[in-house]
Order: structure tokens, then C-alpha cells, then sequence
């Protein structure tokens, strides 16, 4: 517990008009499987969505804060392929330097790959107590979301 706030600014999103880009469009009933069980995915399409969705939600937390993007430290993106990392660091102007990426080690963890990440960086000494980091993710039906702290 702390009297100074961790938490500077959040953001939550979700838009499930983009259902049709990443689904199952199977069904299970009565335990049975009726339809196409597998996954389906415009690879494009998500990849796009994505890059668009985690600059504008990187831009909207800073902005809520009070901070431009300069100010941030770190960026711990959720790490799902280094395609978007690099995508979105390069939309938002910022250098690959302060993208904490470890993906490479541990592939796509969905919902875990930030905290991974997070721990890994604390760890390893690059993450310091004071600094600024914007964790920002993706997920499945179309939600995304911010979250800029004061480690």
C-alpha cells in the first residue's frame, strides 16, 4: 500500500463488429460439435485492427493522464507476434529501446504475456521504481485496453 497513486490512467474498449475477422464459428450443443470447430482468422485484417487500436489507446491513456508519450518509460505491449510490437511502437514514435518484448522467449501467452513481461523486465533491472509503463493489450472478442502506471 502506498499514499502516492500507481495507477495514472485506464482505458477499456470493446467492439464485437469485428467478429467476423478472428472466430469459431462452430457451435457446441447438447455436447455435440454442429458447424466449423476450428479457428478462423483474416491474419491481415487482425493485424491491422490491432496496430490501429493499441496506438489509439496508448495516445488516449497518456492524454487522460495528463502526459505525452515521451513521458512514458517503458511500453509492455501484450506479446503476440513482434510484427505488431514493431508496428505500434513505430506508430507511436517510439523507439524499439523501450518496448519491453518477450516474445521471442515465450511466445504468444495470451492474457499472461504482459505480467510475464512486466516480471521479466523488473527482474532484469531494466524496469526501475518510478518509472512510467503503458501495458496495453488485445483481446479475444474484440476488447482492448490501457493502463499507464508509476511502478
Amino acid at each position: 500500500a502506498s499514499d502516492a497513486p500507481g495507477i495514472l490512467a485506464t482505458a477499456l474498449h470493446a467492439d464485437g463488429s469485428h467478429n467476423k475477422i478472428l472466430c469459431v464459428p462452430g457451435q457446441v450443443n447438447r455436447g455435440q460439435v454442429t458447424g466449423d470447430p476450428f479457428l478462423r482468422m483474416d491474419g491481415q485484417a487482425v493485424f491491422k485492427f490491432a496496430v490501429k487500436v493499441l496506438g489509439e489507446v496508448a495516445r488516449e491513456v497518456t492524454e487522460i493522464a495528463g502526459l505525452a508519450l515521451e513521458d512514458v518509460d517503458w511500453l509492455i505491449p501484450h506479446q503476440a507476434n513482434v510484427r505488431i510490437l514493431q508496428a505500434t511502437a513505430k506508430r507511436l514514435g517510439l523507439s524499439m529501446d523501450k518496448v519491453i518484448s518477450t516474445v521471442g522467449q515465450h511466445g504468444n501467452t495470451s492474457a499472461a504475456s504482459i505480467p510475464l513481461a512486466l516480471d521479466l523486465a523488473v527482474r532484469d533491472g531494466r524496469i526501475q521504481r518510478g518509472q512510467r509503463l503503458l501495458l496495453e493489450g488485445v483481446g479475444g472478442g474484440f476488447t482492448w485496453g490501457a493502463a499507464l502506471v508509476q511502478f
